[in-house]
């Protein structure tokens, strides 16, 4: 009997970032490395410890530099994308990637730092609910699914929305077959408390609530997008 082959080495990076939303990272990452052949590094600036936007330290695995190119490049979002928008370094890695991947990828606010590097023009694409519509000045559509495929590109939605991202990834790099396995493992079932997931499903109390609180942090962000456009533009 003939063994069977391993499957082919599917190299994927993640961008680090200070002030990353750490689940917007580790959630798909945990599925992605249960993928067969999968090689996942973290890439940043530096080999320091980057600290998420609530303090938890990643360490990078890799430089931009030393990247080598890769099947998958992933963009997590979070607070710390923002200055992300006018990076001329990242942005130029992220094309540089872009031009040689088989998958150009984000989940939430990664979507924007796609946007600012010309990546989504004309493309339909997802990100939070506080930030979707900041994809059009991208020349995007954006979309409110957990989950946009356009051609190459994937964009998830917010934060836990990356799993899913990661299980979709799987589903078309392996199959169907092996994404299922995958979430059986990980005994992916969700069924929150609460209907609360949306701003579709919320009460209105609570949607309020969160806009207020995140108030600040959107107008930053517009201001970055309106930047970012003009250099595009230019």
């Amino acid at each position: 009997m003939s063994a069977v082959p391993p499957p082919d080495v599917f190299r994927i990076g993640f961008l680090l970032f200070p002030g990353v939303t750490q689940l917007d990272l580790t959630g798909p990452y945990e599925m992605l490395a249960s993928m067969p052949g999968a090689v996942i590094h973290l890439v940043w600036k530096t080999l320091d410890p980057v600290a998420s936007g609530r303090g938890l330290r990643i360490v990078p695995d890799m430089t931009i530099e030393q990247c080598p190119q890769l099947d998958l490049i992933c963009i997590p979002g979070g607070p710390g994308m923002n200055p992300l928008l006018v990076d001329d370094t990242v942005l130029s890695f992220v094309r540089r990637q872009a031009a040689g991947a088989r998958y150009v990828t984000s989940v939430c606010t990664g979507s924007l730092v796609l946007g600012a590097a010309g990546l989504l023009d004309g493309r339909r694409a997802a990100s939070h609910w506080r930030a979707v519509d900041l994809l059009a000045r991208f020349g995007a559509t954006p979309v409110d699914e957990r989950v946009v495929v356009d051609g190459n590109v994937i964009t998830g939605g917010g934060v836990t929305a990356g799993i899913d991202f990661a299980l979709r990834v799987i589903a078309e790099v392996r199959g169907p077959a092996a994404a299922m396995a995958v979430q059986l493992g990980m005994e992916y079932a969700p069924a929150p408390p609460f209907a609360a997931g949306s701003p579709h499903t919320a009460p209105a109390d609570v949607v309020e609530a969160v806009t207020r609180a995140t108030a600040p942090l959107r107008t930053q962000r517009e201001q970055m997008v309106d930047a970012a456009a003009r250099r595009l533009a230019s």
